[in-house]
C-alpha cells in the first residue's frame, strides 16, 4: 500500500468521524446547557390552529349618501357674496351666500299677496260659518267658503315653503340658508357668478358623523370577500392606528371603468378622523379550511444550510434541534407543516446560541 492510499484512507476515517458528530445533533439527540444561561432563555408552546390568509384591498372614504344635501337653487340670480369655504362646518338655517334674484323678489311679493288673501278667506269662512249656524246661509255657501279657504291656504303654504330656504335682506338681495347642519364637502360658486335651476349644485353639505369606506374588490379576490367579514382599516394619516369594521354590503355589478366590485363598510366617525376622498387600506383575514397546523412565533426560526430549524426544550436543562417544514407565515406567526407536535416548548430567545452550542 502506497502513501497515497494511506492518506486517502485516513481522510475517509476523518470524514466519517465528522459525519458521526453531526448525527449526534439530530432531532433525537439532546444536550445540556450551562445552568447560568438558562435564565436568559424564553420558550412558547407550539399550538395547533387553522392557518389564516390576509387579503389587502385599497379603498377610499365617501360621504354617506343618506346624510348629504346637494343644493341646486330653484331660481335664477347673481351671487353677491359667499359666507363659507370648502370644509367649513355650518348649522341648519345659517346664511351661506347672498344672491340678487328678480324671481325671488316676485316670489316674495306673491307671498305677501297670498298671506293677505288667506287672512280674508279665513275671516270669510268664520262669518259664513256663523251665518250658517243662524240658518241665514245655505250649506252650499258654507262649503264654497271652506273650499276657497283651503285653496288659499295651499297656495300660501307652497310659496312659504319655496321661501323657507331664503332670507330677505334688502334691495332684492336674499340669503340662501343652509338646509342642514354638517360640513361643506363641495363648493362650485363664487361671488359674481350666475346661478340657475338647470346648473350644477352650488354646494354640498354632508353629515360626517358616519361615513362609508368603499373597497375595490377584484374578481380573483371574491372568494375571500363576503358580507359581515371583519376588516382592519389603516390610513397613511394615522400610521399607528388600526380601525375595525365589517363588510356591510357587496355590489353584484362590476364598475365598468375600474373593473372592480365595490364593497361598502359603514364607519362611525364621531372624531372626524375619516375625511371624504381619503385613501385607506383594508385588510381581511380568513381562516384557511383544512387540517390544523402548528403555529409558532416567526422569531423562533433558525435558517441554516437552506433549511429551517427550531430549538425545543425537552426538560429544563435539555434541548434539541428540530428541523421543520414551513407552510406559510403571517403577522409574525409561522405555520409548521411537519417537525413539531402540539405542546412542544419552542425557544424564542437566545435560540441561535443554543443552536450553535449543540452543533459545536
Amino acid at each position: 500500500m502506497n502513501i497515497r492510499n494511506i492518506l486517502l484512507g485516513t481522510s475517509v476515517i476523518i470524514l466519517a468521524a465528522c459525519s458521526a458528530k453531526k448525527e449526534n445533533t439530530s432531532a433525537t439527540e439532546t444536550n445540556e446547557i450551562n445552568k447560568e444561561f438558562l435564565s436568559h432563555i424564553e420558550t412558547v408552546e407550539a399550538i395547533p390552529c387553522n392557518p389564516e390568509e390576509t387579503l389587502t384591498l385599497t379603498g377610499k372614504v365617501e360621504c354617506d349618501p343618506e346624510n348629504i344635501v346637494r343644493y341646486i337653487p330653484l331660481v335664477h340670480g347673481i351671487v353677491e357674496h359667499t359666507n363659507f369655504s370648502l370644509g367649513d362646518k355650518v348649522r341648519k338655517g345659517q346664511p351661506l351666500l347672498d344672491i340678487r334674484s328678480s324671481e325671488l323678489s316676485a316670489l316674495l311679493s306673491e307671498f305677501v299677496t297670498l298671506e293677505s288673501e288667506l287672512e280674508v278667506s279665513k275671516r270669510n269662512l268664520q262669518n259664513t260659518q256663523s251665518m250658517y249656524d243662524d240658518k241665514m246661509l245655505s250649506e252650499k255657501e258654507l262649503l264654497e267658503a271652506k273650499v276657497k279657504f283651503r285653496q288659499d291656504q295651499a297656495a300660501f303654504e307652497r310659496v312659504k315653503n319655496d321661501l323657507s330656504l331664503y332670507q330677505y335682506k334688502d334691495n332684492g338681495v336674499f340669503s340662501i340658508l343652509a338646509p342642514m347642519s354638517g360640513y361643506i364637502v363641495d363648493k362650485q360658486v363664487a361671488s359674481g357668478s350666475p346661478v340657475s335651476s338647470e346648473g350644477n349644485p352650488l354646494f354640498v353639505i354632508a353629515d360626517l358623523n358616519k361615513v362609508w369606506i368603499t373597497a375595490n374588490v377584484y374578481s380573483g379576490d371574491l372568494q375571500m370577500v363576503r358580507e359581515n367579514t371583519p376588516v382592519k382599516i389603516t390610513a397613511l394619516s394615522y400610521p399607528d392606528e388600526v380601525f375595525t369594521g365589517k363588510i356591510d354590503a357587496l355590489s353584484q355589478v362590476f364598475d365598468p371603468e375600474e373593473k372592480v366590485l365595490k364593497a361598502r363598510i359603514v364607519m362611525s366617525n364621531a372624531q372626524l378622523k375619516f375625511k371624504p376622498e381619503m385613501a385607506v387600506v383594508i385588510r381581511l383575514e380568513n381562516k384557511i379550511s383544512g387540517q390544523q397546523q402548528i403555529a409558532i412565533p416567526s422569531q423562533s426560526l433558525i435558517f441554516d444550510d437552506d433549511k429551517y430549524f427550531v430549538i425545543v426544550e425537552e426538560s429544563p436543562e435539555h434541548f434539541k434541534i428540530c428541523p421543520v417544514e414551513l407552510s406559510g407565515n403571517r403577522d409574525q406567526k409561522s405555520y409548521i407543516r411537519s417537525g413539531l407536535e402540539s405542546g412542544d416548548k419552542v425557544v424564542v430567545k437566545n435560540q441561535l446560541l443554543i443552536f450553535t452550542k449543540i452543533k459545536s
